[in-house]
């Protein structure tokens, strides 16, 4: 299956559950897209305490999962993309949700 994953949340909990959810579909073979929008942008901020983000973001790449940032909301925010998380529009969100299976928001 390919999972196309979009995380619109900066609340710790929740990004570290999508991000966790992306590692097990990734042990389980499934082709994993994450990407990153609004406030999800800032998911390395995020991590806090026993909610390692960027931790799982990692994981995430390290087993082959893709991950991607609105540019325009990493602009709004003064960030750049990264390594781990590359600068990405919203033609790379529409090829996500067009070559998944499935999309998960969170």
């Amino acid at each position: 299956m390919k999972l196309g994953i979009v995380i619109s949340t900066n609340e710790a909990e929740t990004v570290w559950n999508a991000l966790r959810l992306a590692n097990f579909a990734r042990k389980e073979g499934d082709e994993v897209g994450v990407f990153l929008v609004g406030k999800g942008v800032e998911y390395e901020k995020a991590s806090a305490g026993k909610f390692d983000c960027a931790g799982e973001a990692k994981k995430l790449l390290d087993a082959g999962g893709r991950m991607m940032a609105c540019g325009t909301c990493l602009k709004l925010r003064n960030q750049e993309g990264g390594e781990l998380c590359p600068l990405s529009g919203m033609k790379d969100l529409h090829a996500l949700v067009r070559d998944s299976d499935r999309v998960v928001s969170f």
